[in-house]
């Protein structure tokens, strides 16, 4: 049976028995983007490790769809959801003395031989997430000798070696710079549309999010307060009531438009911030 869909239903989640997402539900679905933004602390990264099965709800559920049949995450064994989904976190530790090629073959190990440690598809597997990064020409060199942004591509390589049916993403253009922001976003496109991948991503840049997703949640305060298509939910009156701030969409001057924050950048005066 093949898996459709990754969803979640009422979940609540806590921190030292404080709630900090209150009943969420979202569907991921293969061959679709969705991204989850929102102000800093709305809960996005959490409702991410709960969809990776690193956070266990306090109340509702998380599962994945199989011809119709759900499963809750939490029944599984690791190994098993390490074959239906995989999550590129912002904190990953550098290891020592490894190489690129090394660390984007450890996104195999859920299709290793339990006892041989052999994977036939392996090889071919981690040349093409080399291949996919644009990390072919360093697949040699050591990964504690890398760049943020370089490292970051590594981790995101290993991800999609282990070619799982879900990808989940927390703000994976961190440390990237301009160039390879745009790679990452043409990527994540082609995994949803020729991969038929369902990719959940947390972003900060509402244009990033503009440009890829078919699909947002926008999170405030840790509720799910718009969900939908992204032109339903990235709308200029939406947005500037979730981020307080005026947001318009303006012309860039080339036909393209552009979310934009609206008033001065100046910093607020002492009396502004006291008041």
């Amino acid at each position: 049976m093949s898996l459709t869909e990754l969803v979640a239903e009422r979940a609540t989640l806590s921190y030292d028995g404080r709630a900090v997402v209150r009943g969420a539900s979202l569907r991921l679905r293969r061959g679709r983007v969705t991204a989850l933004i929102g102000p800093n602390g709305s809960g996005k990264s959490t409702l991410l490790r709960a969809l990776a099965g690193l956070h266990r709800p306090d109340s509702g559920t998380v599962a994945v769809v199989r011809d119709g049949r759900r499963e809750p995450i939490a029944r599984r064994r690791p190994r098993e959801l390490a074959r239906d989904l995989t999550l590129l976190s912002q904190q990953r530790p550098t290891p020592l003395g490894a190489t690129v090629a090394d660390v984007v073959g450890y996104g195999r190990f859920p299709h290793r031989h339990r006892w041989t440690g052999r994977d036939r598809q392996g090889a071919a597997a981690i040349a093409a997430a080399l291949a996919l990064t644009g990390l072919e020409g360093l697949a040699g060199s050591l990964v504690d000798r890398l760049s943020g942004g370089q490292l970051q591509r590594v981790w995101l390589a290993s991800c999609v070696a282990q070619q799982t049916p879900v990808l989940l993403l927390d703000e994976p253009a961190n440390h990237l710079d301009l160039r390879y922001q745009r790679a990452l976003l043409a990527l994540v496109r082609e995994l949803a549309e020729a991969h038929r991948v369902a990719v959940g991503i947390v972003l900060h840049d509402l244009n990033h999010a503009s440009a890829v997703a078919d699909e947002v949640a926008l999170l405030v305060d840790g509720e799910i307060t718009a969900y939908g298509a992204a032109d339903d939910v990235l709308r200029p009156d939406v947005l500037s009531a979730a981020y307080e701030v005026g947001i318009d969409l303006l012309d860039d001057g080339h036909g393209r438009r552009r979310l934009c924050a609206l008033g001065s950048l100046r910093a607020p005066t002492s009396a502004a911030l006291a008041g």
